[in-house]
């Protein structure tokens, strides 16, 4: 696949890192020369400085044959204004923007069509780190909650502590311990290194452990690695752009919310459009505000402001002050490694999500969600069974018959309402949503290939 991508930045550069690995034509544009060539150095993909948005610059990056264009800069005009001139002058196929403004996004339907702004899929960061956040707190104790099929499936990340009723046992006990619910474990990762989970593989304390079932079984099985903790119901939240004020917003009927914002003008705003939560002005590195707000009587301290190292600072200081959980969101990669293993709990990375987002509509085949894990290193996706036993390699085929690639687990299958645990005498049929895990995700073209008809497919 032809492919432009318009933005260098951690997201272009990422996606392209990830897309040249997988045979793919790749073409990076932006203004920053030294960024390309450092790149270039690195990757094997052609370079093109420039504005993305300018027709020269578009055609040098060979755009008269491109099969999609990505724009992923961080001002949403050029991202918008870059696949218009695509489809206007080059007629690309596919179109992806990535979009921060809430008041473009919120009037995306009226906005993006081929009669107005032809942007085919609209990448909204804000939006998608907002709902990653939503799900942690819906599950307390989750490292990673992510959802297939419509939310009727969730693979989980959980880490294992002392006390978890399976720590300690095979995997096979498991059924055992909860045997009216259905679960498969698709990988485990212990001191870094993932190991392929067997019904004789023993759970020890500190496994990452990442399980699939059903989402109204989540809950279950997290108590099986770990002590069920109780649910979030005070919540602070440092930071009042997008993400923290969308992020109350969604909380603030279930929850007691507190909100810290350092601009007076933009908490005055935002104690205007919010119903019940509280906000107030200051900084939330502050040691005096978090304890005349008493912090050590909430639950979890959401870090959110635009400023990677203001989060981790006050996270650090909420914890020390006796805050139950702290959450960072942290824009570099360097310093979401840095966190690890320190006292924050979870660092959410915006780029990580907007990554998946974006891979969702680069995959081949009938792909309906890609979620980018550990890193980068692994995946999980869904995809959806297409043909018949005579033209398809997996439909009308137990999954004991299937040769998957190393390292690929079958967790789970949607079938119409129906979510089936994957098991080796599980039959795959047409229409079929499949959920799969890679542990490493160089071998996501084998599974495309192995999902793709044999004949063309109507």
């Amino acid at each position: 696949m032809k492919i432009i991508i318009i933005g260098a930045g951690q997201v272009g550069g990422t996606l392209a890192e990830n897309l040249v690995g997988e045979n793919n034509d790749i073409s990076l544009i932006d203004t920053d020369s030294d960024k390309l060539r450092e790149l270039q150095d690195k990757l094997d993909l052609q370079v093109v400085a420039g504005q993305g948005s300018h027709p020269d610059v578009l055609a040098n990056a060979g755009a008269d044959d491109a099969d999609m264009i990505i724009a992923v800069t961080n001002d949403d005009a050029t991202n918008m204004i870059s696949c218009q001139i695509a489809y206007t002058l080059f007629s690309t196929p596919k179109k992806v923007a990535r979009i921060r403004s809430s008041n473009i996004v919120e009037r995306a339907r009226e906005l993006f069509n081929k009669d107005h702004i032809p942007v085919d899929h609209v990448i909204a960061p804000e939006q998608l780190v907002t709902r990653d956040i939503r799900h942690l707190i819906d599950y307390p104790g989750a490292l990673q909650v992510l959802e297939f099929a419509g939310g009727k499936v969730s693979l989980v990340a959980v880490k294992a502590y002392y006390g978890g009723l399976l720590v300690g046992h095979a995997l096979s006990t498991l059924k055992e311990h909860i045997p009216n619910v259905d679960t498969r474990v698709a990988a485990i990762y212990r001191n870094g290194r993932p190991i392929r989970p067997l019904g004789t593989t023993v759970i020890e304390a500190d496994d990452e452990v990442f399980f699939i079932a059903a989402s109204i079984h989540i809950r279950a099985v997290m108590n099986e690695l770990q002590k069920l903790e109780p649910a979030y119901k005070r919540v602070m939240i440092a930071g009042g752009g997008n993400i923290g004020a969308g992020l109350a917003k969604e909380l603030e009927n279930n929850h007691q919310v507190k909100l810290i914002e350092r601009s007076q003008d933009r908490a005055e705003k935002l104690a205007e459009e919010l119903d019940s939560t509280l906000v107030f002005v200051g900084d939330s590195s502050d040691q005096e505000l978090l304890l005349e707000e008493n912090i050590d009587q909430f639950d979890v301290f959401i870090a959110v402001t635009n400023d990677d190292e203001a989060n981790i600072m006050s996270s650090l200081l909420a914890k020390k002050l006796g805050v139950r959980k702290t959450m960072v969101l942290i824009q570099r990669d360097a310093y979401v490694d840095l966190v690890h293993g320190s006292s924050i709990d979870i660092a959410i990375s915006p780029q990580h999500a907007t990554i998946s987002a974006l891979l969702t509509h680069v995959r081949r085949g009938t792909i309906n969600n890609v979620y980018s894990l550990r890193g980068g290193a692994a995946e999980a996706i869904e995809i959806v069974a297409k043909g018949d036993e005579s033209s398809s390699k997996v439909v009308g085929r137990e999954i004991r018959d299937i040769k998957l690639p190393p390292g690929t687990t079958i967790g789970a299958i949607v079938r119409g309402e129906e979510v089936l645990i994957a098991h080796s005498d599980t039959v795959i049929m047409e229409e079929d949503h499949v959920i799969l895990f890679l542990v490493n995700k160089k071998y996501i073209t084998d599974v495309e290939k192995l999902f793709q008809v044999g004949v063309i497919y109507f």
